[in-house]
Order: structure tokens, then C-alpha cells, then sequence
């Protein structure tokens, strides 16, 4: 198994929602070829004469989306922006791959636009440019330094805030046609608590999944793109990026995230991968029929029971920093000091003694929960007693930790939640399944040419 950087994504989540396109969850997972209806309905012949030839790689990245030009230059600028925000090197076969999955997702951002347009909704400059500088402060940085990177990195703030446009535009249509119209009735919010009171205890999984499909010819050369992908999230690359281009799931549109689910609902070899899992480790490439998937622990939990891992914490974190240019013998030495100074803290009250002589910084926090943590840490914090310290643990570029646990809260029993936060889902759910109806309705009505 492989465990993922979390400190990362936790940073830039939200970022990467919109840089990535995230939708609300769908209800879909991997399928087997027998579970999906013959053909889609359409009426092919057994054995089929292909008449002509067709090569994708001779269709040009640029299209005309009912008179909107979407230009070469708008699918580079794109493809530039999601692989430096995401930290990924592409290979020349991905960057293309990727180039034809950006084409996709600007002729529906054209379409969304084109129709919140119709039905008198617009986003004006100003209301793109304040979620433009929200996003720049997710990144660390301010609008005109954000800007200047996108620049660097061969895109620019314009294919952001297109992408903006899109989002508050199709959103704003959704509240105005879509929502009203969606209702709840309190027998289905009751038969949903009745459910979760039966199932008190029962273990969940958070789950995320990239499903390559794979014909037997196939195999060795899906696995070793798999793996390839394994090795591109060791380096820091987030899962959901993969997933949203890549993924050949249903659950792309959301960045392969599956929701909470009981394993009995998923196919055998995935039951056995998660079952192998740690919350933040990664299983793969797991044979499933059709071909094979990577899967991605999220988090973990038993329904209606109290999760050690939501106590709240106080803690003092102690830290030092290298200088630059010191050298990994300087840094070994320090560290293992630091180590052995750390271990001997006698309680919280002699960490500002210990920090001084090690010439440390010392930061608190009293509301950081367990599950909050790096994975790597939940198991080591769950196992302190009050006054004792973490392992060190950092890297020569941001300097070495560890963190002294003052006091915990322990979580009280959980409990059902409110009849309105599950109305609330399910109303989401709903629109959400609509919007897909729509923006289907709209592709098959699009006038698109290709150049």
C-alpha cells in the first residue's frame, strides 16, 4: 500500500475543487460490462464493417460551440494551468490525452455560459474578479502575483476566469430552473433515519477510484500506466487529478470520489483492497472486470458510533529550521539532537525551556482534531498520554517537528443527524442529477465544429 501527502491537498483543496471542475457527488461506481444495458439501447449489428478510416489525432484541439470559438490557444492555456497547479509532469502521450479531455470540458463551460445567457443571467467582472482573488489567497498569494505565476507557467488569469464564469453562471441557472422545483417528502427523510438507526455500527469507507478499462491485449500496458500514476502521487500530484482526467468511471466528474460506502455494494476485489487499507494509502492497480482500478482511502467510520479520531486536541508544536546551505551530515546532526531533546520534554510547561535551548520556535493550537492530522500522525497522537511528544518528523526545506499533546476532548456518542441536513442532501442529490440531464439535453442539441 502507499500512503498519500496529505498536508498538500489539505493546503489546496478548495483550489483544486474549481481548478479541477469538482461537481456535487453522483451515485455511480464501477460496473460490471453485464450490469450496463445492451448498447445503450441502440440497435448494432453483431458484426460491424467499419467503412473509412477515423484517426483521433488528426481532429484539431479547436472548436466552434454554437458561434463560440474555442481556440488552440484556450486548450494549451488550460492544460498549462492544471498541471502546474496540480504539480504534474506530463508525458507527451498524457499532455495529449489531457488536451482532449480539456476540449470536452470547454465546450461544456461554452454551452453553460450559452445558456445562463439565454435565460438573462450573467456574471459581471467584478463578481469574477473577487472569486478570482479568493482563489489567488487559497495558492498564498495576491491576485497580481497569482496572475504573474499563471503567466509563468504558460497560462494566464483569463482561462481562470472563464472557468469562473462558468461555474457561478451554470450554478446561478441551477438555482433559478432546478432548484425550486426539487421537493423532499418527510417519509423519505424518516425511511433514511430509520436506515441509519438499523445500521448503528456498521463500518463505511470513504472512497476515491481511477477505473482503466482494459481488454486482455491490454492489461500489461494499463498496469504499467497505473503504476506510473502510483509514482507521479508519490512525488505529490493529487489523486483527484487523475481521476477527473483520466478515470473512465462514471465518478470522473467528481474526481472519482465514491462517497461513503459499505463495502458489501462493491465488487470483490475492491472489497478485498480496502479491507488492506489505512486511511491516506492508496491500493493498485486491483483487476476488476473490464480492467483495473486504483483506489484511494479517504477516511473510515462506523455509522452512529463515536470516532476516537474526532477528539479535539491541544497542542504545542516545536520546530526548527535549517539555514540555508546546510549540508545533510548538519541537518542529521541537528535533527537527532532535536530528537533526543524532544523525547526528554517532561510535559507542555517545559517546552518553551526546551525550545530556548534549541534555539526553536514554539506554535499552539487548541482546537486541531485527530482526523484533522496527517495520516501518519493520527495513530502516533491516538497513542500519547498527556505531556509526551511525537517522533520528530518534517523535511530539510520547511525544518523538523513534533508535537506535544496538553490535552484531549474525547468525542461524545454520536448521534442521528437532523432531519434537515438529510433533506438538505437529498435536495442537492437531486439537482445535481438534473444538471447532468441538462447540460446532456445541451450537448445533444450543441451545433459543434471541429477545425
Amino acid at each position: 500500500m502507499i500512503s498519500m501527502k496529505t498536508s498538500r491537498l489539505g493546503r489546496t483543496g478548495a483550489a483544486l475543487a474549481l481548478v479541477l471542475g469538482i461537481a456535487s457527488a453522483l451515485p455511480a461506481q464501477t460496473v460490471q460490462d453485464s450490469d450496463l444495458p445492451g448498447a445503450a439501447g441502440l440497435d448494432l449489428p453483431a458484426n460491424l464493417q467499419i467503412f473509412g478510416k477515423q484517426d483521433p489525432n488528426i481532429r484539431k484541439a479547436t472548436a466552434i460551440v454554437n458561434d463560440t470559438v474555442i481556440t488552440g490557444t484556450d486548450v494549451d492555456q488550460r492544460v498549462a494551468m492544471i498541471s502546474a497547479l496540480n504539480d504534474v509532469k506530463l508525458s507527451p502521450e498524457d499532455r495529449e490525452k489531457l488536451r482532449l479531455q480539456v476540449l470536452r470540458t470547454l465546450i461544456d463551460e461554452t454551452l453553460q455560459i450559452q445558456e445562463a445567457k439565454s435565460g438573462d443571467i450573467t456574471v459581471t467582472p467584478g463578481e469574477i474578479d473577487q472569486s478570482f482573488a479568493r482563489l489567488s489567497k487559497n495558492f498564498g498569494k495576491s491576485p497580481d502575483e497569482f496572475r504573474e505565476y499563471l503567466r509563468q507557467v504558460g497560462a494566464s488569469d483569463r482561462t481562470l476566469k472563464r472557468q469562473i464564469e462558468g461555474e457561478l453562471a451554470w450554478n446561478r441557472l441551477l438555482r433559478r430552473k432546478v432548484t425550486p422545483f426539487v421537493n423532499v417528502g418527510d417519509e423519505e427523510v424518516k425511511a433514511i433515519l430509520d436506515r441509519l438507526k438499523a445500521s448503528q455500527g456498521t463500518e463505511e469507507y470513504h472512497l476515491k477510484e481511477i477505473y482503466l478499462s482494459a481488454t486482455p491485449d491490454r492489461e500489461a500496458e494499463v498496469a504499467a500506466a497505473a503504476k506510473k500514476m502510483i509514482e507521479q502521487m508519490r512525488g505529490g500530484a493529487p489523486f483527484e487529478y487523475f481521476a477527473h482526467n483520466f478515470s473512465e468511471a462514471s465518478t470522473r466528474a467528481v474526481n472519482g470520489d465514491l462517497g461513503w460506502v459499505r463495502l458489501a455494494v462493491l465488487p470483490a476485489p475492491l472489497q478485498e483492497a480496502s479491507l488492506r487499507l489505512g486511511v491516506g494509502q492508496i491500493a493498485g492497480p486491483v483487476q476488476v472486470p473490464g480492467g483495473m482500478s486504483l483506489l484511494y482511502l479517504v477516511d473510515k467510520r462506523q455509522v452512529l458510533t463515536a470516532d476516537p479520531r474526532d477528539a479535539k486536541l491541544s497542542l504545542r508544536q516545536i520546530r526548527i529550521r535549517f539555514p540555508a546551505g546546510t549540508s545533510q551530515a548538519q541537518a542529521t546532526q541537528r535533527a537527532s539532537a532535536f530528537a533526543e531533546a524532544t523525547r526528554k520534554i517532561a510535559g507542555c510547561g517545559g517546552v518553551a525551556k526546551t525550545a530556548a535551548a534549541l534555539g526553536a520556535e514554539v506554535v499552539d493550537n487548541d482546537s486541531v482534531r485527530v482526523r484533522d492530522l496527517p495520516p501518519q500522525l493520527q495513530e502516533i497522537i491516538l497513542k500519547l498520554q498527556i505531556g509526551q511528544a511525537t517522533p520528530p518528523f518534517g523535511n530539510p526545506e520547511e525544518g523538523v517537528s513534533a508535537l506535544v499533546l496538553c490535552g484531549r476532548d474525547d468525542p461524545q456518542g454520536a448521534s442521528l443527524p437532523a432531519a434537515e441536513q438529510i433533506q438538505s442532501q437529498l435536495e442537492e442529490q437531486r439537482v445535481n442529477l438534473r444538471a447532468q440531464r441538462m447540460l446532456r439535453d445541451l450537448r445533444r442539441d450543441a451545433v459543434v465544429e471541429y477545425r
